[in-house]
């Protein structure tokens, strides 16, 4: 994690400060975000969908079927009702991968290792087994809600290769990551990166087409940034912006990423 925890806290230091658009757009919003949210611990999931249902927040869920705190995975049965909530509220679905796994680099022109955190071995896919991993996910969410994923997915950490992207592509799916300023910055140490002090930064810096990351909860953060997160939602819609899901990569963020 500490690779993790260095980017992400350069981030925080290096964002730009910039005021928000001053003209209002049709429909009375000054801009647009997309909050996407990760699987996580899902500690605080119920918290989260509860502030977004009484906004009208309509977010884009990456969901991987990773461990949660009720000892099964996001994607158990167990997590079905969940699910279908989000379904019928109008959040879009997009793939985080099935087994949440990071890519490690590639294997010449035709593999990339996806390698379990903190795990030296893991194995290496090829095409198929990439699309595999993604349309797993679209396969589970069917079965339980009835609508798949979006075109898009988003590797854990954010972390891909060329192969990957490449294979990716090959069958349907666009990466999607975050802008700078959308790091919200909840799997930080709270200790050194208090709610309050993430909070002051996210309505000071976020601008007009970011796309926010935060997750369904972060087992190591001790002060949970969902206490918060209702003042940034608020926070927000105070200063204009309304909230999008995504289906394809935005303009804004495939600017940053051509930097």
């Amino acid at each position: 994690m500490r690779w993790r925890n260095a980017l992400a806290a350069l981030l925080l230091l290096l964002a730009p400060l910039a005021p928000l658009p001053a003209s209002p757009r049709e429909g009375g919003c000054r801009g647009t975000v997309h909050l996407t949210i990760d699987t996580g611990w899902m500690d605080q999931a119920e918290h989260i969908a509860e502030v977004m249902r009484r906004h009208g927040v309509r977010a884009t869920l990456f969901v991987a079927d990773e461990r949660t705190q009720r000892g099964d995975t996001a994607l158990s049965d167990s997590w079905a009702p969940f699910w279908r909530a989000r379904a019928a509220e109008g959040h879009t679905f997009a793939s985080h991968t099935l087994r949440h796994w990071y890519f490690r680099g590639d294997v010449g022109t035709t593999g990339v290792r996806y390698v379990p955190w903190g795990a030296r071995e893991g194995v290496v896919l090829d095409r198929e087994g990439l699309c595999a991993e993604l349309r797993a996910v679209d396969d589970r969410l069917r079965a339980m809600t009835g609508r798949g994923v979006e075109p898009i997915w988003r590797a854990p950490g954010g972390r891909t290769t060329p192969n990957a992207l490449a294979f990716a592509e090959s069958c349907g799916f666009a990466h999607v990551g975050w802008t700078a300023n959308g790091f919200l910055g909840d799997e930080l140490p709270s200790d050194r990166y208090p709610n309050r002090a993430l909070l002051e930064r996210a309505l000071r810096s976020i601008r007009d087409g970011e796309v926010l990351v935060m997750h369904w909860g972060i087992r190591s953060r001790r002060e949970a940034f969902a206490l918060v997160f209702e003042d940034l939602i608020v926070g927000l819609k105070a200063r204009g912006f309304c909230f999008e899901p995504l289906s394809a990569p935005p303009p804004r963020l495939l600017a940053e990423t051509k930097r």
